[in-house]
């Protein structure tokens, strides 16, 4: 199994950044230019990402505790397995850790799904610095 991690770190407070995470269905809050239409219906949201790709995530956890978010890409014909987090951690009372980690499989789709993470990564902590200035 196929693992991909990837650590943002964001200078907003934790709270602000899991309420960004937290809300599933508005992911132009976290993805402006990777995602472009997201979709949530009875658990599952589904996300067009800008190359044109489709998938579908069921929402396993949102776990308010530990401000930590869990999904599954389900009914891909590419991928075998795929299950990944996203978790925020304080680093500071002004800064915050976002914790990505997906596993997945079949280990040949690491390319991709590298790919779309750090194009996410990015976007992320774009969009939640900027948002920051703006408020």
């Amino acid at each position: 199994m196929a693992s991909v991690h990837r650590t943002i770190d964001v200078d907003i407070p934790a709270s602000d950044a899991w309420a960004a995470v937290r809300d599933v269905g508005a992911t132009d809050r976290l993805f402006p230019g990777v995602l472009t239409s997201c979709r949530l219906e009875d658990g599952v949201r589904t996300v067009t990402f800008a190359n044109g790709l489709v998938a579908r995530e069921r929402i396993v956890d949102i776990d308010e505790g530990r401000r930590r978010l869990a999904y599954a890409v389900v009914g891909s014909e590419r991928l075998l397995h795929h299950h990944a987090s996203l978790e925020v951690v304080e680093r500071s009372p002004g800064a915050a850790r976002i914790v990505w980690i997906a596993d997945f499989l079949p280990d040949a789709m690491r390319p991709a799904i590298e790919a779309l993470t750090e194009q996410g990564a990015h976007a992320m902590k774009t969009a939640l610095e900027q948002r920051r200035t703006v408020a």
